[in-house]
């Protein structure tokens, strides 16, 4: 079977993309009707990729039929009954399938319940996530089956190579058929530990869009919007989930700041540097809205929670001068005292010399840097260097950016590391 793509997919907005842009009737079922489509056909078909070729042949026969015929009342059901009837044609061509032939038939022109459609949806999220695939093929699914993005704009938002995204993409769906991983809802007693999978690629897309690990641009635009449309769906899906809700919660609110994050030359704009009243006020909102109903129902709120509820503190704050270091610096010691990792004590580190100082913000660095688990980590040396630049070592400053610029793989950041290397002397 062929990797089939959406009409034009170049030219179509991801479903996460809200840009205000004019778009065409297909275009506009399209962000909303893919993931449905998919999870719909997953179910009946029993085979990811085939579900795909299908609704991908329903979109491009749209593009065609809507252009001069008209939109249908109904238009996502038009699609489906559509893909149905491709999948009959393809079935019949191949007898591996014909046993499914008479349900398709009989499915063909009636439409999911929703409580059917929903457990789809979920089912083809869960199964995309599916622990037995690694990191990269979850990512690469999920953005491809439910994002609805072609192999094309996947292998753009991770910098590899169209037919490299392509065999990643055939490989895991093999895995797939050949494992027999099922594309449905755990059990109750596996949905926790499941969950917890599908949100970790949720963010990671939304990680390396919000801070592009490589390439020449420090943030990736379209990898945050998919995370959240991603998140948002997810939460639409489980309204009830705490830790849904309030990772769709940090998504919204970290992305807030995007339009202030870099400048002109694409370099960084540090947080007490950005014009907030810049900030995406409405992704503001929306994210208070997820993390008010994250708290709904837990009496101890889980990791995206706690990481929600520093993003709500920096989103809050009127002015880099109000921020509220105590309630950030009491959070990040919850999370490390729960093994929230380096990571998190590298956080902590840096909100305390915020608070107290850059002398006592060293010496929490200095205990991160002697620990040897964030050596490469370039924003450890480039917080450190910060630090010592405010209490006036230079020397050990320079020393500390050059590290950084060492160990960085992104372009602007790096020119920007070498910038305030160079700025060093008149800073002070």
């Amino acid at each position: 079977m062929t990797d089939h793509e959406p009409p034009s997919p170049d030219r179509i907005p991801s479903p996460g993309s809200r840009r205000p842009t004019v778009v065409s009737p297909v275009e506009a079922a399209f962000r909303t009707e893919w993931p449905k489509i998919v999870a719909t056909l997953t179910r009946e078909l029993g085979d990811l990729q085939l579900a795909e070729d299908m609704a991908g042949e329903a979109f491009a026969e749209a593009s065609r039929v809507w252009r001069t015929g008209g939109v249908p009342h109904r238009p996502g059901a038009w699609l489906l009954t559509t893909a149905r009837r491709r999948a009959i044609d393809r079935l019949r061509r191949d007898r591996r399938f014909e046993d499914r032939i008479p349900h398709l038939a009989a499915d063909l022109e009636r439409q999911p319940e929703t409580a059917t459609l929903v457990d789809d949806q979920l089912a083809l999220i869960f199964g995309c996530c599916h622990p037995a695939l690694d990191d990269e093929a979850r990512v690469a699914l999920t953005l491809r089956s439910i994002g609805g993005l072609s192999t094309a704009q996947i292998a753009r938002a991770f910098l590899v190579p169209e037919p490299t995204m392509a065999k990643r993409l055939v490989r895991a769906k093999k895995k797939i058929r050949a494992a027999g991983i099922p594309f449905t809802i755990p059990a109750r007693d596996q949905l926790d530990a499941r969950i917890d999978a599908v949100c970790g690629v949720i963010y990671a897309v939304f990680t390396e869009g919000h801070t592009a690990s490589t390439g020449s641009a420090v943030l990736r635009g379209t990898l945050c919007d998919e995370a959240i449309w991603l998140a948002e769906t997810l939460a639409g899906l489980m309204p009830d989930h705490d830790e849904v809700r309030a990772l769709a919660a940090l998504c919204l609110l970290t992305d807030a700041r995007r339009a202030t994050r870099t400048d002109d030359r694409g370099w960084p704009i540090l947080l007490a540097d950005q014009d907030r009243d810049r900030w995406n006020h409405d992704r503001i909102r929306d994210g208070m809205r997820h993390l008010v109903a994250a708290g709904a129902h837990a009496a101890h709120p889980g990791p995206y929670r706690l990481r929600a509820i520093v993003a709500a503190a920096h989103a809050g704050a009127p002015r880099y001068a109000d921020t509220d270091w105590g309630s950030i610096i009491a959070v990040y010691r919850m999370m490390r005292d729960r093994g929230g990792g380096a990571i998190v004590e590298l956080n902590l580190a840096v909100a305390i010399g915020e608070r107290d100082g850059p002398a006592a913000g060293l010496a929490e660095l200095d205990r991160v840097l002697a620990s040897g688990q964030l050596d490469e980590y370039h924003y450890l040396h480039a917080a450190r260097a910060e630090l010592l630049r405010r209490s006036g070592a230079v020397d050990r400053a320079r020393d500390g950016y050059a590290r950084a610029i060492e160990c960085c793989t992104n372009d602007a950041e790096r020119a920007w590391l070498a910038d305030r290397q160079d700025r060093l002397i008149a800073d002070v």
